[in-house]
């Protein structure tokens, strides 16, 4: 009987332990709950590798996520969704861009606010876009640059 108890015990400190560590990911991940959003969205020409979940920054701080990336069969751009913070008022002029965190890190959306003096509503569109850049390609094309042709040969007297 006393060997129930033992396991009993161990399961409870377990679980314990494991409910600590979800309490720690919900306040340091800041896991983004549908509350205290709004929705905006954002067209590109290129998504490179973003993904539903990604994040949305203004200078560095998360801001918000991705919620959905779909393909508007008419333009063939991406029509990103994106659950911004409640609290973070955004002019309307403001550039939305896909970059990297760092040389191996996910992809984000950085949002550099613009100048208007009218923000952008909930239900909105960022207007000025710029997709993502292809590393490869342009790595590609540097180095499968033709050699400039040699210069013609004169013969002056």
């Amino acid at each position: 009987m006393r060997h129930n108890w033992t396991e009993t015990l161990v399961g409870a400190v377990v679980l314990l332990g494991a409910a600590g560590f979800l309490a720690y990911l919900l306040s340091v991940g800041q896991v983004v709950t549908g509350e205290g959003r709004y929705k905006v969205t954002a067209r590109f020409g290129q998504v490179g590798s973003l993904k539903a979940g990604d994040d949305v920054r203004v200078a560095g701080v998360r801001v918000g996520q991705v919620e959905k990336i779909s393909l508007d069969p008419k333009t063939y751009f991406a029509i990103t969704d994106l659950a911004l913070d409640a609290n973070i008022v955004l002019p309307s002029d403001s550039t939305a861009k896909v970059t990297s965190d760092g040389l191996l890190g996910g992809a984000l959306i950085a949002i550099e606010p613009g100048g208007s003096e009218t923000n952008l509503k909930p239900g909105g569109q960022i207007e000025n876009t710029q997709g993502a850049v292809d590393l490869f390609g342009l790595i590609g094309q540097f180095i499968n640059k033709p050699s400039p042709a040699p210069a013609p040969a004169t013969d002056l007297p």
